[in-house]
């Protein structure tokens, strides 16, 4: 797929399917990671605080979330980071999350504006109840058109 920046528009959106987290996944985050933190590995623990069981780690639902949106490659586009990252609700074992992206901005690249330009997306992730449990800013560099490029 190639999409060049002048084909998206403020306000067009996507959403992906769902997806359930696991204990295998919260297990194998904690070991990629090494965030043993009791609020994701102790249940005993957990039990004895105000959410009562164990929670996915904020970096998990992050990586689970972005992959979610991970569909056709647009071979015009690179991912260029993130910002404002959110955990808004936890996220439990056993809740399905799905991911939201909405075009916010889109603007020229400062360096080299009759080439490229910055798309950016509001990423929410959403449980099965419909509540954000997290939302954050994704930046895109994507390539202009250069047949529309005035040169």
């Amino acid at each position: 797929m190639t999409r060049y920046l002048e084909e998206f528009q403020v306000g067009e959106s996507r959403i992906s399917h769902g997806r359930t987290i696991t204990e295998a996944d919260i297990v194998l985050h904690a070991g990629q990671t090494g965030d043993f933190y009791p609020h994701h590995m102790d249940a005993v623990f957990c039990a004895t605080q105000p959410f009562g069981q164990r929670m996915a780690h904020g970096t998990l639902v992050l990586s689970v979330g972005v992959g979610l949106l991970a569909g056709d490659v647009n071979e015009v586009a690179l991912s260029y980071g993130y910002e404002k990252v959110r955990f808004i609700r936890p996220v439990f074992i056993g809740d399905t999350i799905r991911s939201r992206a909405t075009v916010s901005g889109i603007r020229d690249n400062p360096k080299n504006q009759s080439e490229s330009g910055f798309l950016d997306e509001l990423v929410e992730v959403i449980n099965q109840k419909d509540e954000t449990v997290l939302a954050m800013s994704k930046i895109y560099l994507i390539s202009k058109n250069p047949n529309l490029s005035s040169k």
